[in-house]
């Protein structure tokens, strides 16, 4: 499937859209737990009160629009940056796009977020009051949920091409 010659141009289109594809649904997992849950699992908020040190005085999440704005950036170019990874390691011949594939890098990208937040909160000198007992593993599932729409995604759009 994806042995077929496309333009890097056109590789691009859809390492951002996979990416994008990917991160949307992501973020949209979160949010539905978070309604549903009554936590906070907004990693956009998270991110960007984090990013612009927003945090308030009572250890919530910003509501600042410079810092929502940041943290979708921020968490839709790390998307793209993972689906790009994936791109990479496909192209150098390590596996490729399938389910199992999928299962196999939500696995890693899950490993590795929750090494970055934890990392992240342990380091940052005001960080907001988040459960991390229950933030961390509920965000390593949703990398699962990136990692398939990722991998679907780019499969779609590359053989649109």
């Amino acid at each position: 499937m994806v042995h077929k010659l496309i333009p890097p141009n056109e590789w691009l289109a859809i390492i951002l859209a996979s990416g994008i594809a990917g991160t949307a649904v992501m973020t949209l997992f979160m949010y539905t737990l978070t309604f549903v849950t009554d936590r906070v699992m907004n990693v956009t908020r998270t991110l960007g009160t984090m990013i612009t040190c927003q945090t308030s005085d009572d250890g919530k999440l910003s509501n600042s629009n410079l810092a929502i704005v940041i943290g979708v950036v921020a968490h839709y170019a790390i998307g793209i940056l993972f689906a790009y990874g994936y791109h990479l390691l496909w192209t150098l011949k390590v596996g490729e796009p399938g389910f199992w594939n999928g299962l196999l890098l939500g696995l890693i990208s899950g490993i590795f977020a929750v090494i970055f937040w934890f990392t992240f909160f342990a380091v940052y000198p005001f960080p907001p009051q988040i459960d991390l007992k229950k933030y961390l593993p509920t965000l390593f599932l949703a990398h699962f949920v990136f990692a398939s729409v990722t991998v679907a995604a780019y499969i779609f759009f590359a053989a649109k091409i």
